[in-house]
């Protein structure tokens, strides 16, 4: 199943009953990325009453109920996290208390509802896994293999010149076994892939 990550942080605000709640939905890498983020949340709203938060970011994943009642903030906003199969992405929400409380189920529901209107229409991007590839090419088949590297708009990281041109290159991570079968045919069986490649 394919995950996704943003395009651009996300905002939007909304008010629940004198409360007001402020939604960031914000791209990044991992959960240290994700921390200054959370830093900086703080220091942009010091008199936020709670500053809730969760993080999907390829298995380093995290939430926080910021001393609201126990899985009434943090897990309905990973919830909706999951529900739009995102990845990469802190969504985190800023309370400022209005003096009404809300109750369990009124603030799942607030949180979920004010992260999920930061998401309502976000532009998506699908998350490719990436890996490398090593091949080991004849001086002739150089040329050819970069054209097809190049047509395949796949990132060349290195190239080294010994006994045989070694080339090195990022491509999708479903791709791997198709990148070797047709690096074979169009040297006519003749690419080697040293054990260093991934």
């Amino acid at each position: 199943m394919p995950t996704y990550t943003l395009a651009t942080t996300r905002t939007a605000e909304t008010e629940i009953r004198k409360s007001r709640f402020i939604a960031h939905a914000i791209p990044l890498a991992d959960r240290a990325a994700a921390m200054v983020e959370l830093e900086r949340l703080r220091e942009a709203h010091p008199a936020a009453t709670h500053i809730c938060w969760a993080l999907l970011a390829g298995g380093q994943s995290g939430m926080s109920d910021d001393g609201e009642p126990s899985g009434t903030a943090g897990r309905p906003i990973l919830e909706v996290l999951r529900h739009h199969e995102l990845d990469g992405v802190l969504a985190a929400v800023v309370r400022y208390y209005g003096g009404v409380k809300l109750g369990a189920g009124g603030l799942v529901r607030a949180y979920a509802d004010a992260i999920a209107a930061a998401l309502r229409d976000a532009p998506r991007i699908e998350r490719i896994a990436l890996t490398t590839l090593v091949v080991e090419i004849s001086y002739p088949d150089e040329a050819r293999v970069r054209h097809w590297i190049s047509q395949e708009h796949y990132a060349l990281a290195a190239s080294v010149y010994g006994m045989a041109v070694q080339l090195t290159f990022s491509l999708p991570l479903a791709a791997l076994e198709q990148a070797r079968v047709t690096l074979r045919d169009l040297t006519q069986g003749r690419a080697q892939f040293p054990e260093t490649s991934a």
